[in-house]
């Protein structure tokens, strides 16, 4: 499959970066260029791309206004967009968009990678957009967060466990680990409690990757996860995995 791309940035050299980190991916085809939001609406609505690298700060509007524009035409199926900018700041509202990545300017091609993979991977419909119906559609599918000069956009379900520390939560998935300034209560409250499960007052995990519940000697519980960790099940919430079971 190919994937057709518009790079829209005001910036010539920013361009041109772009284009050369994009011809390390062949199934990557740029179908056109713009500087302008006018010219960025004008383009996806004659080109149809299936992806948008598209810088926030424009000089007649800017990312989000775009979006916005472009979302007004029903007929027009919206393309993936990936938010290209020196400023971090924006980086909730896109997610708020449904943006797939933000890549902080200067972004290296392995980073420029990870965003295409995404890409890949919702083509091939292994990822959710954002969207949601019934049930699953009240928790979030994605968490935004900045992590080592990087604004990244993590699927929850690459997160195998949360643990708490102190005014912080640690995210662990399956080759890294970032820690967040959240309490456990209000990321609780995000995750669908149909996959996510609190074991213990600082300890939340993923069920796809729960192996099985052991007990030891003296009665304490311990879930164990597919690549080994163990995570220590508290008596209070055992109930839980225990519903689960009779379910």
């Amino acid at each position: 499959m190919t994937i057709h791309v518009v790079l829209a940035d005001d910036e010539v050299l920013a361009r041109q970066k772009l284009r050369i980190f994009l011809r390390d991916e062949p199934d990557c085809e740029v179908v056109g260029e713009c500087a302008t939001a006018a010219e960025t609406i004008e383009l996806v609505r004659a080109a149809r791309p299936d992806l948008v690298f598209l810088d926030i700060r424009l000089p007649d509007m800017d990312g989000f206004d775009v979006i916005d524009a472009l979302s007004s035409h029903k007929e027009l199926i919206m393309p993936r967009i990936v938010f290209t900018t020196a400023y971090d700041q924006y980086a909730s509202r896109a997610f708020e968009v449904r943006a797939v990545d933000y890549l902080l300017k200067p972004f290296t091609p392995e980073r420029l990678r990870s965003a295409l993979g995404r890409i890949r991977q919702h083509a091939n419909g292994g990822a959710s957009n954002g969207a949601g119906d019934g049930e699953s559609g009240r928790y979030t599918t994605r968490i935004v967060f900045k992590s080592k000069g990087r604004v990244l956009f993590l699927p929850v379900s690459e997160i195998r466990w949360i643990a708490a520390e102190e005014n912080y939560v640690r995210i662990s998935t399956s080759d890294e680990t970032h820690l967040l300034r959240e309490t456990m209560a209000h990321l609780e409250e995000r995750l669908d409690p149909r996959v996510f499960l609190r074991v213990h007052r600082s300890s939340i995990v993923n069920l796809q990757y729960v192996k099985e519940v052991r007990m030891d000697a003296e009665g304490e519980a311990a879930v164990m996860l597919v690549n080994g960790q163990k995570v220590s099940m508290s008596r209070s919430y055992r109930s839980r995995i225990q519903r689960l079971v009779h379910q």
